[in-house]
């Protein structure tokens, strides 16, 4: 239990927890060496006070030293501020807490083509996952919950100390997994990468050696930084938690199941969604760094999941150690969102990509209100969220032989009696034991629940949200529906003289069913979060979207909202892992990509109408069309992303130009690379950054920019440029043919 080992971490009299970034070391220090260092420069600042070497040791909670050098420690703030002035630390940072946030899917995005079983013949699968054998050669990190669950992050006082120093891996950064979950199966897969240098680590009910497979190959989990911040609030007797990589909330084995999880066939939520689950790299492997945990909130809102960054960013530091290929990270922070070179997550994603690895991350949950998208940084890949082309109609048959359609996920058996409407406003709403009643969203649930009703008619404005409630089936409308069902009520309950064959309001509700394709089609999801970019608006975020709405995929068996080990989950923390598995199965087909190279091809190639052709539409107070705003480049197309042409590339000098442009200072841009750095003069332009957009917050005059494409076409291709500009807007390009060669695969154009 974890609070046996709560007391070891308990910091000093009002000390906070701090991330220290230190200058690169020398090269090929060993680990140790490196370690040693760290408790040094912690000790000789202990030493000047009344503390001990013991407790310069005691009060180290991380060291880092794979992607960059640093470590988190226990400090007071004058301790903070005595080591910020050491020649070898370039930057101190409180450390803070942070929150985390199926079987259509992969029709809906054309990915479909498999085999019932790993045993069967792969001689049907075609396209992208028959080029890349489903993405047996890739790993993908999961950074979350472990392996059972995108939940935000929240803020805590650590601080954190920063020294700076080809087959695919997909990594979760999440809250672990559930292991005995079939998506974990390992069954057909040949030998774990030779390259894999991750480990599986026992734990509280997790035996790395029955747990782990060929499928399950790394399993970590980091809470030292969240103890340490929180001390005995953390207390598994008030919440079900384990001390291992096992998944207690079921959003992290959720999470990684959409990226890479198993063929399971014959999957339904009672029946609703029937079909095979399975990942989007359905051969890769995985390792899973649980870094969120289920704690009791501090605002008293009850168990949640908690994310340290000073576990984040050793989780990062591990990853980048142990080899993997793509990290997915659904896990984001409140708004007002901090600057890329204050945050240490955004530090540490900052060197797994340095490094070449590309980090998905969250867009949030906050829409549809604008400038609310969070994981900003231009290093990382922000995915918004779509509803599927599915839906699960449940028709409702009023006493007038009227039928209107809702949504549900009621399975059943049907129900008929009377029907009420429940006036909020009146103290009298008469007796509704037993019956339906209608509940408009403006008016609290709550009393109603507790009167044993038969079921609720949800009227409300569209959320994309279905719900299955515990106590009594409900099913949701839209306020047009509503009003005519409650206009039935009054015109039955009201009339002026009645009649021999008058009689009350009644309603039948019968079983949702699943209906795919038209007129269902991908919408914006009403709770994505939105562009602008409010750190940098000349930074088009979201890049890509994918969908995130009543995704089936595995939770844990505490999960109430699951059912046999399944379940629907909702949120931008499940679009995010539909694009790490696409970007898994696109570095087994180039694994000489850059990051933002597979962000190019993603974005280039998106769809801008639904795979149908029919408009995208993004769901808000007012629907309207989605633009670049709502979506970025558009849904996610993976079959096109894999020979997206040409390519706008980028490297680190490229994101010290951006850091540059946006007027950072040195200093501060140091300590996100980790060494010494120094702006161009005169100062570049963020417009020029070679992203595969344009976004120009204030167009008042004429402006000239700069975009640089890679070949990674037919060697001898030539493309013409095609210019559709804006209303009001005129575009030109130069030159507007492009003729590539052996000798050229990489030209400008203004």
């Amino acid at each position: 239990m974890l609070e046996s080992f709560l007391d070891s971490f308990l910091p000093p009299k009002k000390s906070s927890r701090y991330v220290l970034f230190l200058h690169e070391t020398k090269a090929l220090l060993l680990f140790v060496i490196l370690l040693n260092a760290h408790h040094e420069l912690l000790s000789n600042l202990y030493l000047h006070v009344t503390y001990s070497k013991e407790d310069a040791h005691k009060s180290m909670i991380y060291s880092y030293q794979h992607g960059f050098s640093g470590f988190a420690a226990l400090l007071t703030s004058s301790q903070a501020n005595k080591i910020s002035d050491h020649p070898e630390v370039i930057h101190v940072i409180p450390n803070r807490i942070l929150k985390l946030q199926t079987t259509r899917t992969w029709d809906l995005l054309e990915l479909s083509q498999i085999p019932t079983s790993f045993s069967s013949s792969t001689t049907s699968v075609k396209g992208l996952l028959h080029d890349t054998n489903m993405g047996s050669e890739a790993i993908i990190g999961v950074i979350d919950t472990g392996l059972s669950l995108s939940l935000p992050l929240s803020l805590s006082l650590s601080i954190y100390i920063y020294i700076s120093l080809s087959h695919i891996m997909y990594i979760c950064i999440y809250k672990g997994i559930w292991p005995e979950s079939k998506v974990f199966n390992d069954q057909g897969l040949g030998p774990i990468p030779k390259r894999w240098r991750g480990k599986c680590e026992p734990g509280e009910k997790f035996n790395a050696t029955i747990h782990c497979n060929k499928k399950l190959i790394g399993a970590k989990y980091y809470v030292n930084g969240l103890l340490a911040e929180m001390g005995e609030t953390f207390k598994t007797t008030t919440v079900r938690e384990f001390k291992s990589n096992r998944d207690a909330l079921g959003h992290g084995t959720h999470t990684a199941t959409i990226a890479g999880g198993s063929l399971v066939p014959n999957v339904s939520f009672y029946g609703l969604a029937r079909g095979t689950v399975r990942g989007g790299a359905p051969r890769a492997r995985i390792a899973s760094y649980k870094v969120c945990w289920n704690t009791m909130q501090k605002d008293g809102t009850g168990p949640g999941g908690s994310c340290s960054t000073a576990d984040m960013l050793k989780a990062f530091d591990d990853a980048i150690h142990d080899g993997v290929d793509v990290l997915s990270v659904s896990i984001s922070g409140d708004l007002p969102e901090d600057t890329e070179v204050d945050k240490p997550d955004f530090v540490g994603a900052f060197h797994a990509v340095s490094k070449g690895i590309p980090v998905v991350a969250a867009a949030s949950n906050e829409g549809p209100k604008a400038q609310t998208v969070a994981n900003a940084a231009p290093w990382l890949l922000t995915v918004a969220a779509t509803t599927l082309d599915r839906s699960f109609p449940t028709k409702i048959t009023l006493g007038n032989k009227q039928t209107l359609f809702g949504e549900s996920l009621f399975t059943g058996p049907e129900i008929s009696t009377g029907l009420a409407y429940w006036d909020s406003e009146s103290d009298d709403n008469g007796d509704v034991k037993g019956k339906i009643v209608l509940v408009f969203d403006t008016t609290s649930t709550y009393p109603v629940e507790t009167k044993g009703v038969a079921g609720v008619i949800y009227a409300q404005h569209p959320d994309d949200i279905v719900d299955r409630c515990h106590a009594f089936p409900c099913i949701y409308t839209d306020y047009d529906l509503g009003t005519d069902i409650l206009q039935y009520i009054r015109t039955t309950s009201f009339l002026m003289i009645p009649t021999s064959n008058h009689r009350s309001p009644t309603a039948r509700i019968s079983a949702a069913t699943t209906l795919t394709g038209l007129p269902a089609t991908p919408k914006v999801a009403e709770f994505s979060s939105r562009g602008p970019n409010s750190v940098s608006p000349a930074i088009l975020k979201p890049d890509i979207a994918a969908p995130g709405v009543s995704i089936l995929a595995a939770l844990s068996p505490f999960d109430p909202n699951g059912h046999d080990g399944f379940g629907l989950a909702s949120g931008t923390s499940m679009s995010t892992p539909v694009v790490s598995g696409i970007i898994a199965l696109l570095k087994s087909l180039h694994p000489d990509w850059s990051p933002a190279a597979f962000r190019s091809a993603l974005v280039t190639t998106a769809w801008r109408t639904s795979p149908s052709g029919e408009p995208i539409f993004a769901e808000g107070s007012n629907k309207k069309l989605a633009d670049p705003f709502d979506y970025g480049g558009g849904l996610v197309n993976p079959q096109r992303a894999a020979h997206p042409g040409l390519v706008y590339d980028m490297g680190i000098e490229d994101y010290i130009n951006y850091m540059c442009s946006k007027g950072y200072n040195d200093s501060s841009i140091s300590r996100v690379i980790g060494k010494k750095t120094k702006c161009p003069t005169p100062k570049p332009s963020i417009l020029d950054m070679n992203l595969p957009s344009i976004t120009i917050p204030n167009i008042e005059k004429e402006v000239t920019l700069t975009r640089s494409v890679t070949n990674v076409g037919p060697i001898k291709s030539v493309y013409k440029a095609v210019i559709e500009s804006p209303l009001g807007i005129t575009l030109t390009v130069n030159p507007t043919t492009l003729v590539f060669s052996s000798e050229d695969k990489k030209l400008d154009m203004d």
